[in-house]
């Protein structure tokens, strides 16, 4: 396996940086290359499943967090939550309303035909920046019932202090830009 520094080198040289999307002043972190890259993708499903042990759903956040999600969930044997953003599932639903750092946003859940309570569920995400999205995911899981154990993501951005908004939810993040 390899080495945390290895694979943070790893996801630096497959990320591509654009500049001034989804609006003027975010560099969007494009992870595309990183996920289409057969060895960069085991070691990063590899090194996202060896954190969220003891939990028994692995949920990811829409959208490039059902890549990663499904692929830990299916490396620890467990099931998999598509957390969805707004509009996207039939009704009834649990949403979750926050902030990011370029506008507002909500996500769901299905309210019908799935029981969360009791669960230990494990949130996955691409990227970790203000940390609205994490927060929101946790309370949408502790709505539903279940308690989320903590949070993977590939790549952290600290400078946006989004660790600090999901606290004291541990983030395990496999590398910083």
């Amino acid at each position: 396996m390899a080495s945390p520094a290895d694979l943070a080198d790893l996801i630096a040289a497959l990320t591509r940086k654009v500049a001034d999307f989804p609006k003027p002043g975010v560099q969007f972190k494009d992870l595309t290359p990183l996920f289409a890259d057969r060895d960069a993708l085991v070691a990063v499903t590899k090194a996202l499943a060896g954190t969220a042990s003891g939990a028994d759903l692995v949920a990811g956040i829409d959208s490039r967090g059902f890549l990663v999600g499904a692929a830990v969930a299916t490396r620890l044997g467990t099931g998999v939550l598509a957390i969805r953003k707004s509009g996207k599932l039939p009704p009834p639903v649990l949403s979750e309303s926050y902030t990011r750092e370029y506008g507002d946003a909500c996500i769901e859940i299905p309210a019908d035909g799935l029981d969360l309570r009791g669960r230990s569920v494990f949130l996955i995400d691409d990227v970790l920046a203000t940390g609205g999205t994490l927060a929101a995911a946790a309370r949408l899981m502790e709505r539903a019932g279940a308690r989320a154990t903590g949070a993977g993501v590939v790549v952290e951005l600290p400078a946006l202090g989004g660790r600090a908004a999901v606290a004291p939810l541990p983030v395990h993040s496999l590398s910083q830009a």
